[in-house]
């Protein structure tokens, strides 16, 4: 197949907040496939999706999409219907990852730790303090939605005052999640198929890895790769998150989102749409085991398939 007869479309910019960091992805990786030989569309899903994909007809779809109606099944089911083979994880997958409690329901039931969480749905500040105490979690917490990606809406809270007052801040969810605040050393993974690339260690001057540490300026976060950890450990922790990418289904290229605390690792979730920008993990981690960007672009696009 003469990959210059190819023409892949690029799916960026969308409809989440995250909508931003999309087409910083969707550019980057437009620039690696064009070096790679390959023809360009970009189509922004907020205009008519079906209409553009019927219209140009693709070879492939490289999704560079995050947060909801990207990384979620939503575009994945539509690319399924339209029998166009995609990059990333395939609809059940990218719905589990998406979903933090679905996600953390299946990582405890395969012996994974992660922090001890609660639900909330509408509930008063009485009812958030009773089921913090049934469940044992103590502050700080972590207060999130449930279905959102790059730290957007993520709040640390000292106190219940403050877990409420965050709390009203996400009443545009309809579910939120609170989990147990983890200490410790921020480590994120990236896995490649179905192998571990590397652990790269954060160290962020803000208070953690959140949205404007992620994409402001590499001067907010210290990145260390690979992570200072002792081998036995660090193999340890790419078995995990090689084991997560596993056990949630996913495929093509995944992110996995530690805390390292008291010589144990604690996931707290799996991206399986990770920023492919000049600031991005996943294109460091690579780099580090010798894998170029547009070489990783390149593979993504060529792993592409159907009923992923």
């Amino acid at each position: 197949m003469n990959k210059k007869k190819d023409t892949i479309a690029i799916l960026m910019g969308g409809l989440s907040d995250e909508r931003n960091i999309s087409i910083l992805t969707g550019k980057a990786c437009c620039k690696a496939l064009i070096k790679k030989g390959y023809k360009i569309n970009k189509i922004d899903p907020k205009d008519n999706l079906l209409y553009e994909l019927k219209k140009t007809k693709p070879k492939k779809v490289f999704n560079a999409l995050h947060g909801r109606y990207g990384e979620d099944g939503f575009v994945q089911n539509i690319l399924e219907y339209l029998k166009i083979p995609y990059t990333h994880s395939g609809v059940l997958a990218s719905t589990l990852a998406m979903d933090k409690v679905l996600s953390k329901i299946i990582f405890i039931k395969n012996n994974f730790l992660v922090p001890k969480y609660i639900l909330l749905e509408n509930v008063s500040k009485n009812e958030i303090s009773k089921k913090l105490k049934t469940k044992n979690i103590k502050f700080p917490t972590v207060i999130k939605p449930t279905n959102e990606g790059s730290s957007l809406g993520v709040y640390i809270c000292k106190n219940l005052s403050e877990l409420y007052k965050n709390y009203k801040k996400l009443r545009n969810y309809k579910k939120v999640i609170v989990e147990q605040y983890i200490p410790g050393r921020e480590i994120q993974v990236a896995v490649k198929g179905n192998k571990a690339l590397g652990a790269i260690e954060l160290v962020p001057k803000r208070k953690f890895y959140d949205y404007k540490a992620k994409y402001s300026t590499r001067a907010n976060t210290k990145h260390i790769m690979p992570a200072p950890i002792n081998k036995k450990k660090y193999n340890e922790v790419l078995l995990i998150a090689k084991k997560a990418h596993k056990v949630l289904g996913c495929k093509g290229i995944t992110r996995s989102d530690f805390r390292f605390y008291k010589n144990k690792f604690y996931l707290l979730e799996l991206n399986t749409q990770p920023g492919m920008t000049n600031l991005s993990l996943v294109p460091e981690i690579a780099l580090n085991q010798g894998i170029k960007f547009e070489e990783l672009i390149d593979w993504m696009i060529k792993d592409a398939s159907l009923n992923r």
